[in-house]
């Protein structure tokens, strides 16, 4: 049977959606589809959590054993609170090496999720959405280099929050957080690329 450790925020754990609906399940779901026996995800996420945050919730949790596969998703708190890029690209390399340490040593089967842009939703009234984009796309710039230079895989759903960010079906009760239908998109983008990681 596959394990599966998902670290991140609010958009991990799936705020204000049901368990089974989050990215996480639903990418477990899909792979099981596809007759890979993926046990129920381990999540170590919460709501407002930051890189440092999540760093330090790893370590509380003392996790010893190490895991088939990992997505990392992280980041959007940083950019919300106007953190300092340099150091979310320090914490966020220290936790993509924690990452690949959990998927034992296994580089490839580790998965960054790229972060999405909260500004197109109908939540964000007060920020400049062209600014809140820009800064997304730097710090989705600095993910996705640090993760191929730790040859890592980069799935990439930003676009998707961009288009479907205004839709009420694709928003959670809070207009800010995705649905299980979003949290569908991305599930359909990355069990496809960890399933041929998987059967390497």
């Amino acid at each position: 049977m596959y394990s599966y450790l998902a670290l991140g925020d609010s958009y991990t754990i799936g705020e204000q959606v049901p368990m089974d609906e989050n990215f996480p399940y639903q990418t477990a779901a899909l792979l099981r589809e596809q007759k890979l026996d993926v046990a129920a995800p381990v999540i170590v996420a919460k709501t407002g959590w930051t890189t440092d945050e999540l760093a330090m919730a790893i370590r509380e949790h003392n996790i010893m054993e190490t895991f088939s596969f990992v997505t990392l998703l992280i980041g959007v708190n940083n950019q919300y609170h106007g953190r300092d890029l340099d150091n979310y690209k320090e914490e966020f390399t220290q936790l993509l090496d924690q990452a690949i340490v959990f998927a034992n040593g296994h580089a490839r089967h580790v998965f960054v999720v790229s972060i999405p842009d909260w500004g197109v939703t109908p939540f964000n009234k007060d920020r400049d959405k062209a600014q809140v984009a820009k800064e997304i796309d730097d710090y989705n710039s600095a993910n996705k280099e640090i993760a191929e230079a730790h040859k890592c895989h980069y799935v990439d759903i930003t676009d998707s929050t961009r288009t479907n960010g205004t839709t009420d079906a694709f928003l959670a009760e809070d207009k800010l957080h995705p649905s299980g239908k979003e949290y569908a998109v991305w599930a359909e983008r990355l069990a496809p690329v960890i399933a041929k990681a998987l059967k390497a």
